[in-house]
């Protein structure tokens, strides 16, 4: 049993850091990322559709996004869910493709946006700690119900203790290396 809350901690840790993951990639730094695209949806044939599956997305220069529809008559569909998105970015329609030009950003902007990586940062972290605390929770009823011994529970404690630092290390690095990317430009 104690074994299978460990994995458990242990996987919804993992989940917590990648969720982390995709939240630093919706997050624009000055460069064309095709993962910035990766929460619209367009209306294909009366069904939401995520923008991936009906075209594809390339970075031709480091400050343009390529969006190729597999489907032409989709391109005005797409150009749309573009224009009501939220990444702020005029698409540019030729007819065959639509181009984003990413905009080199001001410093200020920067500084914001650094800000913003930071308060992610800090709720996978709060996800984390919150996963340590139901995992602790579990260890102590199991101990309660007489399934572990005092001494089981310090020693689970710590290995949960130890989960927790190296997920909020691997929090930290990525926050580190999306900083570096933003600020550096």
């Amino acid at each position: 049993m104690t074994k299978a809350i460990l994995k458990d901690t242990l996987e919804r840790m993992k989940k917590a850091e990648q969720s982390y993951v995709r939240e630093l990639g919706g997050i624009r730094a000055g460069r064309a990322n095709p993962s910035l695209l990766n929460r619209v949806n367009i209306d294909y044939y009366g069904a939401p559709t995520p923008l991936n599956q009906v075209a594809q997305i390339s970075v031709p220069e480091p400050r343009v996004l390529l969006i190729t529809p597999y489907d032409k008559s989709a391109l005005g569909d797409i150009e749309k869910a573009l224009n009501q998105s939220d990444i702020g970015i005029p698409p540019s329609n030729d007819g065959n493709v639509i181009r984003l030009v990413v905009p080199a950003l001001t410093e200020d902007r920067r500084k914001d946006i650094a800000k913003q990586v930071g308060k992610e940062s800090e709720n996978a972290k709060v996800s984390v700690r919150n996963i340590r605390r139901d995992a602790i929770d579990s260890l102590k009823k199991a101990e309660k119900d007489g399934d572990l011994t005092k001494d089981d529970l310090h020693n689970y404690e710590d290995e949960v203790q130890k989960l927790t630092n190296a997920s909020v290390k691997a929090i930290d690095k990525l926050s580190e290396e999306k900083e570096k990317e933003i600020l550096e430009g």
